[in-house]
């Protein structure tokens, strides 16, 4: 993301970050980085803490170290303030109001913002055109693929500055999947939105990421960019299936 050996200019930077829950230590001094506009992708079998690092980064864990967004050290802020600085979370489970309308979740992703929502609305409907087939629609009568449209459509109706995706594939068909991660590449490359991605499906993740981490325990054990992590044979193996 970066020309003639630059020095990157970064969206996000975790420093020694800490954290669990109670007296569980779960994350064990991570450092990550993601540049302005970049994707970058974290990879891990399940408990070894990528979901944390999400949440520690919204501060919905206590942590210890540095949680830096935009060059701001945001460690230790109240969640309500990280969302309000540009941070915008899409969880496991899509978390959609059920009996709200497609168009009413995706207004309650603006909460925030004053004016005019039309812009965007149209915007993310473009994007996702099965939502504007469905604006008024009860979310909860959606497929799970268009719920999770849904849920990621409505964390950028808050024009983030980062979006933060957790296993935005779970649960979801093969091809609902490639379309989903063909969605996410294309507003990475028509908005430049910064991305973070914590995903099972290594090999779609690397296909739209720029940068990887592989956590084990807590731990990064691996990192580099895209390319390489795809290339990687004990990556591969462990991973990507081949």
């Amino acid at each position: 993301m970066t020309e003639h050996g630059a020095a990157p200019d970064l969206m996000l930077e975790l420093q020694g970050v800490q954290g669990g829950y109670g007296p569980s230590r779960v994350l064990h001094g991570l450092d990550l980085t993601v540049a302005k506009g970049e994707v970058a992708v974290i990879l891990g079998a399940n408990g070894a803490g990528k979901t944390t690092t999400l949440r520690a980064i919204c501060s919905m864990i206590r942590t210890e170290g540095t949680i830096r967004l935009d060059g701001e050290d945001i460690s230790g802020w109240r969640t309500q303030a990280v969302a309000r600085a540009g941070v915008a979370h899409v969880p496991q489970g899509r978390g959609t109001f059920i009996d709200l309308t497609v168009e009413e979740n995706l207004r309650l992703g603006a909460i925030s913002r004053k004016g005019d929502l039309g812009p965007d609305l149209d915007r993310w409907y473009g994007v996702f055109p099965r939502l504007a087939e469905r604006k008024d629609q009860a979310a909860g009568s959606m497929s799970g693929g268009e719920q999770q449209m849904l849920a990621i459509a409505r964390a950028l109706m808050a024009r983030p500055r980062l979006l933060l995706l957790d296993e935005p594939s779970l649960g979801l068909a093969p091809l609902v999947t490639r379309e989903l991660f063909e969605r996410l590449g294309q507003i990475n490359r028509e908005e430049g939105l910064t991305m973070l991605v914590v995903e099972q499906n290594a090999s779609l993740a690397l296909q739209i990421g720029h940068r990887g981490y592989v956590l084990e325990t807590g731990r990064i054990v691996t990192s580099g960019s895209a390319e390489q992590l795809a290339a990687d044979a004990d990556v591969r193996k462990a991973y990507l299936g081949f």
